[in-house]
């Protein structure tokens, strides 16, 4: 058996080093931990016998309703973040009062959706 002319293929780069630990009370980490769910799906609405306005305001309610989810995930981790996370960490009085503004505005927006029209 001859001996190979190349020598044996080996990586170009080192292996990345693992990312450092994340702290559990960091934002970033509480928002990794909290959002382990589901989101809409972005397919139209299953019921097929409404009218197809209906089948749009019930998709529209339902896209909201997840960025609903969103936003009052990020509040809780922000809420969880001030009170057991380094004080660095924490967003900040105007970010949560905009965030419960934002959950508010998403409230009246399903609220709307879902009603039947008159």
């Amino acid at each position: 058996m001859t001996t190979p002319h190349s020598p044996p293929p080996r990586p170009i780069q080192e292996a990345p080093s693992p990312a450092p630990a994340l702290d559990p009370n960091s934002l970033i980490a509480i928002l990794h931990a909290i959002g382990a769910g589901a989101a809409a799906d972005g397919q139209p609405w299953p019921e097929r016998h409404l009218l197809r306005s209906r089948q749009m305001a019930m998709s529209d309610a339902d896209c909201a309703a997840t960025g609903q989810r969103i936003v009052q995930e990020i509040l809780l981790a922000a809420e969880r973040t001030r009170q057991n996370g380094e004080p660095e960490q924490y967003v900040g009085d105007r970010v949560m009062e905009g965030l419960v503004m934002a959950d508010m505005a998403l409230t009246a927006f399903i609220h709307e959706r879902m009603r039947p029209k008159d």
